[in-house]
């Protein structure tokens, strides 16, 4: 039996304390130039990840350097909201102009990526744009003129649906293990299995791997984001509930103005003889 790997606990186990597995996430997800994959990553110590009082319970950070020094921030939002957005372009920015501490030049800056892992449905763009979101620095009147200093690359799982569940592309196969563990999970396609990275990631989310207080911890952990999820969508469906209940009388005042008979806007609206003559 497993463990969701999604949570803040075995999150962390398995990217932060495995380099060699952040390290095939991020080259298998992140869009890097041909021919400079990442070959080895470094974690960043506490004195050199930037502060960010923005932090939120939902969000897990890992943070690390690459052989070509450029900096990488891998994040878990289990619940999607406005300020996630503004949240890592700040943490980008920060491990961006943190590089000068240490005495560089300007022009000895590498590139920042910020690989966000989101477990919810995060942007609401019209037509099928797919479950992965990329931002660069452009210029609006020239567009093909992109700025990859600072990316910031999010992921919408429950967006994503395998095109072939036998591929054994190593993007394909982490982002299934993403989508598809969990505490269900009983048995595991072999696709997943015989990658030896990805079999190594399961290995660390299986529940025997865990004593009581970290099985205790985790549930904890569950039981907040579900706690925020459902007042989220209570918020949510308020927050329509009241539009609607406004553009009703909205169209009252119009048809009020318009001068129609009372008895005729009750029809339309639904409204009460007593909220219209309020209007």
């Amino acid at each position: 039996m497993y463990l969701n790997p999604k949570v803040d606990l075995t999150f962390k186990k398995v990217f932060g304390e495995h380099p060699n597995l952040v390290k095939s996430l991020l080259n298998a997800l992140l869009p890097l130039p041909d021919g400079m994959e990442i070959v080895s990553v470094e974690y960043l110590t506490n004195e050199t990840v930037p502060d960010n009082p923005a932090k939120k319970l939902s969000i897990v950070d890992v943070r690390c350097t690459d052989n070509y020094g450029r900096g990488f921030i891998v994040e878990m939002q289990s619940l999607w909201n406005g300020e996630f957005f503004s949240r890592t372009l700040f943490n980008v920015a920060s491990m961006y102009s943190k590089q000068l501490d240490k005495g560089s030049a300007f022009e000895r800056l590498r590139e920042v990526y910020a690989l966000a892992l989101v477990n919810d449905d995060a942007f609401d763009y019209e037509g099928d744009d797919g479950y992965m979101q990329e931002f660069y620095i452009s210029n609006r009147n020239h567009p093909d003129d992109i700025r990859k200093d600072l990316a910031l690359i999010f992921v919408e799982l429950p967006k994503y649906r395998p095109l072939d569940r036998g591929s054994r592309a190593i993007k394909e196969l982490w982002l299934r293990y993403l989508t598809e563990i969990d505490e269900s999970t009983q048995s595991v396609d072999e696709a997943l299995t015989d990658n030896p990275d990805i079999n190594e990631a399961l290995q660390i989310v299986e529940r025997s791997a865990y004593s009581d207080g970290d099985l205790y911890k985790y549930n904890d952990y569950r039981l907040e984001i579900m706690t925020q999820r459902n007042a989220m969508m209570r918020e949510r469906s308020e927050g329509r509930a009241e539009g609607r209940a406004e553009a009703l009388l909205e169209t009252a005042r119009n048809l009020k103005a318009m001068g129609l008979p009372v008895e005729q806007i009750v029809a339309a609206t639904k409204l009460s003889p007593d909220e219209i003559a309020a209007l």
